[in-house]
């Protein structure tokens, strides 16, 4: 059956103090009780009563011990007694929510609270920048200190979609063939109008002298030579034309016209009979794979 009454103590909340060979009226517990009823005193086996008094943990007999006498103490401690949380100990999750009420705030804290409850209207905006709700910027208000654009802004520089500055014109080696116009009018026209591929060379060893996008110039024998392209053109369907320098009487004539490369022949004009030169040059026109 169910155990009707008070919860049994526990050995932690009994204590107990033993005291022999003394001589003093007064003793030191180790424990301080709540009040005189809380401890059982016996002195040599007789239990003591009214004739002692306690003032925090220390016990005064009414009469001292003698040597032979002994003195048992029993206490019970805790029950009853009020557990105070240490400084620090109470946390956020033993808190309930909503349990702290405006009763238990400070009145600084409410006072904020208040003040911060009746602004139901923005401020108002003067200046560059006005209005409550929606803000306007005043024109002419941004001006260039304000912009986080990376480089250096000056009369040379303009700003670009990437907000950085840039100089304005069109830097050295900046234009390449791929930037040139091919627009359907003929006048418009720019890339048609830019060679892609010119060289001279040395007639004698097929050397190359000076050129742009020639690789090499092959010697296949006396006055015949085939130039090779570095970046090829779409098809043979281009334009090349060639002279030989420095002489009177030396012409050229071009055939086997490939997306790679073409024949040059050098002549003699009044005889034509294949002939070296020491200078040949040829220039093409066209597009480009």
């Amino acid at each position: 059956m169910s155990y009707l009454g008070k919860v049994a103590l526990k050995a932690s909340d009994i204590r107990r103090l033993d005291v022999t060979s003394s001589t003093s009226a007064t003793h030191t517990l180790t424990w301080t009780p709540p009040n005189e009823q809380s401890l059982i005193i016996t002195i040599n086996g007789v239990k003591q009563q009214n004739n002692y008094s306690i003032s925090g943990v220390t016990l005064t007999l009414d009469t001292a011990l003698v040597a032979t006498d002994e003195m048992e103490v029993i206490g019970i401690n805790d029950i009853g007694t009020t557990t105070v949380p240490g400084d620090g100990t109470v946390t956020t999750a033993k808190i309930e929510d909503d349990a702290v009420t405006a009763d238990k705030l400070a009145n600084s804290i409410n006072t904020e609270i208040a003040a911060n409850t009746a602004k139901v209207t923005n401020a108002t905006h003067t200046g560059d920048v006005t209005g409550a709700t929606a803000l306007t910027i005043a024109a002419g208000a941004v001006d260039l200190p304000m912009l986080s654009a990376t480089g250096t802004a000056s009369s040379s520089t303009f700003l670009r979609g990437d907000n950085a500055w840039a100089a304005a014109g069109v830097g050295d080696g900046d234009v390449t063939v791929a930037k040139l116009s091919t627009s359907a009018t003929e006048a418009d026209n720019v890339k048609q109008r830019v060679a892609k591929a010119w060289v001279n060379f040395n007639g004698t060893s097929g050397s190359i002298s000076e050129d742009l996008n020639f690789s090499s110039v092959t010697d296949n024998g006396t006055g015949y030579y085939t130039p090779n392209f570095t970046a090829n053109m779409s098809s043979g369907n281009y334009a090349a034309v060639g002279s030989v320098c420095h002489s009177s009487k030396g012409v050229v004539s071009i055939s086997t016209l490939a997306a790679g490369s073409f024949n040059v022949y050098t002549r003699e004009a009044s005889t034509e009979i294949l002939t070296d030169y020491g200078e040949s040059a040829v220039i093409v026109f066209g597009d480009l794979a």
